[in-house]
């Protein structure tokens, strides 16, 4: 009798722990999509499917689309090795502020025009060192 409640209790906490890694990654999820990740991913699906046929474009997005889930879990995975789950909850509610909208919504032309930066000051730095070998 005691081995079947301590196993009952077992499988209650289990289910317990599994039911808050759903929603750690389910808020992980959401957090992702405020980021702005969600407008980049199907601007992505929309760039790389230019070239397809009208009469495949809709078989093609609805299967660009399927892979999403699969994507926002692998995301969402690393992220929850980063931050807590009450850290997410704090970026989800500073997300939906309008400071937070405003991020999300120039985060992605910000990162291209830094990478853009980035690339120059490379060769710059380049150009420096190949004048002491």
């Amino acid at each position: 009798m005691k081995k079947i409640l301590l196993v009952c209790m077992f499988m209650v906490a289990f289910a317990t722990k599994a039911q808050d890694n759903s929603d750690f990654k389910n808020e992980t999820v959401e957090f992702l999509k405020l980021t702005g990740a969600g407008a980049a991913f199907e601007n992505a699906i929309v760039q790389i499917g230019a070239g397809v046929s009208l009469e495949n474009k809709e078989a093609y997005t609805n299967e660009a689309n399927g892979t999403l889930v699969g994507l926002y879990d692998k995301m969402a995975e690393l992220y929850m090795t980063e931050f807590t789950q009450d850290e997410i909850k704090e970026l989800v509610a500073f997300y939906n502020t309008d400071l937070g909208k405003k991020l999300a919504d120039k985060q992605l032309g910000l990162t291209q025009k830094a990478m853009m930066f980035g690339q120059s000051w490379g060769m710059e730095v380049s150009a420096i060192a190949q004048k002491y070998n």
